[in-house]
């Protein structure tokens, strides 16, 4: 069985194999999460959040598992030291393959305080990947080369596969903040509620914007 294109979008490829795992309970892949990544940048927040970066989760998992010659070679075009925040999906997967791993959180890096912000919605479960990223990231993105790093206080997933959305609408929520100034509270918007809600809507947005693409 064929498993059909359903969109393309920038550099993100989505297949209906990627769109099914939106029906849940399944864990989101790094595709979805990229795709996500890429809709804020280019169409939800377009033209605002020209000083924030948004790291796919495989070129994430690659700069964390590289060597310290190989790491320019995703940095240095993405112009990192330039951008006042920068967001990066991370995986537990031990390995240079995309695939695999069982837990998502997000890395949040703050050019003016140079500091890393970890949210993790299972506990800290994923700190030592984390903690990894940011020795790799700090001498490049930094004036010291030296970064603060703080596991964040942030909403708990009440089950064990929805920790990509958890990153999806955490990231959503920071843009937002760090946009407009809003002085709302993460633990007030981002709830199970509305974790669990993010499914249908990133659903919708991707059929919608298949559906354009069919009618040009």
């Amino acid at each position: 069985m064929v498993d059909q294109v359903v969109v393309s979008f920038h550099n993100s490829l989505l297949r209906e194999s990627d769109l099914s795992l939106l029906d849940g309970p399944r864990w989101l892949n790094d595709k979805l999460i990229g795709f996500a990544f890429e809709y804020f940048e280019y169409e939800q927040f377009a033209g605002k959040v020209d000083k924030m970066a948004f790291i796919s989760p495989e070129v994430t998992q690659y700069i964390k598992m590289s060597g310290e010659d190989e790491i320019g070679i995703f940095v240095t075009p993405l112009d990192l030291p330039q951008k006042d925040h920068i967001f990066l999906a991370v995986n537990n997967n031990s390995s240079y393959s995309t695939v695999g791993g069982s837990h998502w959180s997000l890395l949040v890096y703050n050019k003016e305080n140079q500091s890393f912000s970890h949210f993790d919605s299972m506990n800290r479960s994923n700190s030592m990947e984390a903690k990894q990223l940011v020795i790799q990231l700090q001498p490049l993105v930094t004036e010291t080369g030296i970064a603060n790093y703080v596991d964040e206080v942030c909403p708990q997933q009440q089950n064990g596969y929805d920790c990509g959305l958890f990153v999806v609408c955490i990231a959503e929520f920071l843009c937002g903040k760090y946009i407009s100034g809003d002085v709302s509270s993460i633990m007030e918007v981002v709830t199970q509620k509305s974790v669990s809600a993010k499914r249908q809507q990133l659903k919708e947005v991707i059929q919608e914007l298949s559906k354009k693409s069919v009618e040009r």
